[in-house]
């Protein structure tokens, strides 16, 4: 790798480091995001709001397909980043080659579910009749592009781990661009609504896709990517599976539990899913941001978790704990403060507009409880814990919130009933795994003072 990509995490000022490395990350992840934020605003300005419902509503129930996909990414950044503090070249060669495998397995596998499941999942849902065949479209769509967006997420989590956030973040530049531009002709020109979007978001998740493919063919040393070694090696395969597999599982049932939060903002109709998609998207841009510091908290302390430097760990957890704080409360509270003007330019109904701001008003200003109870799983999967936070996360975040929507929201029918089981859940269990990472240390620290 060009040494202006690398970053040694385990030497130099952290602070600095940190900062480095997370604002390329933050970045990448917003254009990410931009890639569906396009879709919303196009089809709600230019095809009404059934086809923004229809967008909309198939969001928590894709993130519940891929999550447990997605999840593997997340145990190739912690083997890569320890296998680099180790200096173990092999095993991390290893590493990325059986990813790029697992991409390929992975993303067929979604593509055949998601096709076949997708409208009776969303019946499930209970998604209007005025709805369905717009969504189901969209969701079959999007699926035909999941080889390639597991090949992009299991590429960028290779470059994480060694420290390059930028190339991901310039690849996902161009992708962007190419994403509104197809975006805007395909709907206005070519009328196609939902369908439109749809191709648009595939054809730059394959532009993405091809520039990450080419940078780790052309790199050097232990992530050089060899098209003819590229093959599921069993041991790192179980290894990538002990700490992904556990973290995907977690992602899919959050999902399910924002799945059962969809379904009841269903029952209020398309005016309020209208409202509510809006309003949730805005509030992606706080989340992957927050979230980008749980990135940079599994990759920093992975790293140093190999060169064994366990001090370091402990001063990358409080930075990101600070960081993810000030994030939160900051875009946040801007997104609620600035949520008229925000949310009218995904659709200009006042009624849309107001459950929007329902919305922004109780979860977006809570935030950053997000970000720190997800600061917290990352630091314990930095260390190889990835069962323990899974747990805590089902139980706490998960699990409170499903026994919320079946007996406060039940008793007590209403938006605000319903948003308020994200702030109450998320403090909860971020308290937990705070207590379960003050366990495992202080246990590691007396296995360092015997040995």
């Amino acid at each position: 790798m060009h040494k202006s990509y690398r970053m040694d995490m385990t030497e130099g000022p952290l602070t600095t480091k940190i900062i480095q490395f997370t604002i390329p990350v933050m970045l990448s992840a917003i254009l990410q995001l931009l890639f569906n934020t396009a879709d919303v605003i196009v089809v709600g300005r230019f095809s009404g709001k059934t086809a923004l419902a229809a967008v909309g509503s198939t969001g928590a129930l894709i993130n519940m397909l891929v999550s447990l996909f997605m999840g593997l990414s997340i145990g190739t950044n912690v083997l890569v980043a320890r296998y680099q503090g180790a200096k173990d070249d092999k095993s991390a060669s290893e590493t990325v080659h059986t990813s790029i495998a697992l991409g390929v397995v992975g993303g067929i596998i979604l593509l055949i579910a998601g096709l076949f499941t997708a409208r009776p999942l969303l019946e499930l849902m209970a998604t209007p009749e005025d709805v369905i065949d717009q969504s189901t479209l969209y969701m079959q769509i999007i699926f035909l592009g999941m080889p390639l967006s597991l090949i992009l997420n299991f590429g960028a989590a290779v470059l994480r781990a060694v420290g390059d956030t930028k190339r991901p973040l310039y690849y996902l530049t161009i992708a962007g661009i190419v994403n509104v531009i197809l975006n805007v002709f395909l709907v206005t020109v070519f009328h196609l609504g939902v369908a439109g979007v749809a191709i648009a978001t595939v054809i730059s998740q394959a532009v993405s896709c091809a520039l990450i493919i080419f940078c780790l063919k052309h790199e050097t040393g232990s992530i050089k990517l060899y098209l003819n070694k590229i093959k599921i090696t069993p041991d790192k395969c179980i290894d990538i599976m002990k700490i992904g597999l556990p973290a995907g599982l977690q992602g899919c049932i959050f999902s399910i539990s924002n799945v059962l939060i969809q379904s009841s903002v269903n029952s209020f109709g398309s005016t309020v899913m209208a409202g509510n998609t809006a309003a949730g998207n805005i509030e992606g841009f706080v989340y992957v941001s927050m979230n980008s510091l749980h990135q940079t908290c599994i990759s920093f302390t992975s790293q140093n978790f190999g060169a064994g430097k366990f001090k370091r760990i402990k001063a990358v957890l409080i930075n990101c704990i600070v960081i993810v704080t000030i994030t939160g409360l900051v875009l946040g509270n801007s997104a609620y403060l600035f949520g008229n003007t925000l949310l009218s330019a995904y659709n200009s109904e006042p009624e849309v507009i107001g459950y929007g701001l329902t919305r922004l008003s109780i979860i977006a200003r809570f935030y950053f409880l997000c970000g720190l109870m997800d600061v917290m799983v990352g630091a314990m999967r930095g260390i190889g814990y990835s069962v323990l936070p899974m747990i805590v996360s089902l139980i706490g975040a998960c699990g409170l919130r499903i026994v919320w929507i079946y007996t406060i929201f039940a008793g007590f029918r209403s938006l605000h009933t319903l948003f308020l089981s994200y702030p109450v859940t998320w403090t909860i269990t971020f308290l937990t795994h705070l207590i379960c990472y003050l366990i495992v240390t202080r246990k590691y620290k007396k296995m360092m003072a015997t040995a």
